[in-house]
């Protein structure tokens, strides 16, 4: 959890934005630009002088007022070096550009309820990435990018368009957290198994009549005693039938052993 130091260091510059010093419980000083008006499609370009900046807000905060919606994203965003965290949902965002391949340092960067349907292929540089959101968005293939992003822990596509996960997926073998809920998913290929650090898996209302026969391996997903680390519903699966599904990894083993 944050806490905000006086602001005063760092005053308030254009209308509606704010230019903060946080300090984080481990006593470590950020650097936070924070949107807080009304009706700016696009940030000041003042914004982007401030090259210590470590946290960069541009999204609405209630999304009863959304009187803030940026439609593109200046290219100078790459001079934010020093970026941990970019926040950039909630817009009107049709394409990411690929300047943001060039914010190295970052480690949070989220998305969701824009209207992406692709992602540049230089987000691939972003090594250090370990949360992605991309929820509600046009996406109707899986951006094979991300599985370049090794260090991912969290990702969360859910609500858009995907109907098949790539194979490459397998390389993303840090990932923790994996919100796919809400696509038109059909298949999971066999790699899929290969993420057995994952320990959250929602996979609910997608179109999956089948899952891979190495799926019991995910033993992470502990699903006797922790219901929110998992969600199959809203599938028409029949193999295994969701009642085994719903008995956890151990049950499922079981019931692909005793086919194979």
């Amino acid at each position: 959890m944050n806490k905000a130091l006086p602001a005063s260091p760092f005053s308030s510059f254009g209308q509606g934005w704010k230019k903060l010093s946080e300090k984080t419980l481990s006593g470590k000083v950020q650097r936070k630009v924070k949107i807080e008006g009304k009706e700016l499609s696009c940030p000041p370009l003042e914004v982007f002088k401030f090259k210590d900046l470590q946290i960069l807000k541009m999204t609405p905060e209630r999304e009863n007022n959304l009187s803030c919606h940026m439609s593109f994203i200046p290219k100078e965003i790459q001079l934010l070096t020093n970026l941990t965290a970019l926040y950039l949902d909630t817009n009107e965002l049709g394409e990411i550009p690929p300047e943001v391949g060039t914010l190295k340092n970052l480690r949070r960067l989220t998305l969701s309820n824009n209207s992406l349907q692709v992602l540049p292929a230089e987000l691939a540089k972003l090594q250090n990435l370990q949360s992605l959101h991309l929820a509600n968005n046009g996406f109707t293939v899986f951006p094979v990018v991300i599985c370049q992003l090794l260090n991912l822990t969290f990702l969360d596509i859910s609500d858009n368009q995907l109907e098949a996960i790539p194979p490459s997926i397998n390389q993303l073998r840090k990932l923790q957290t994996f919100l796919l809920m809400i696509n038109r998913i059909k298949f999971l290929p066999e790699e899929f198994c290969c993420l057995t650090k994952l320990s959250c898996l929602w996979l609910g209302n997608n179109e999956l009549r089948e899952l891979p026969v190495g799926f019991g391996d995910l033993i992470m997903l502990d699903w006797g005693y922790n219901y929110c680390s998992y969600n199959l519903e809203g599938n028409p699966l029949h193999h295994p039938p969701i009642e085994v599904c719903s008995r956890g990894p151990k049950e499922m083993k079981e019931y692909f052993d005793s086919l194979y």
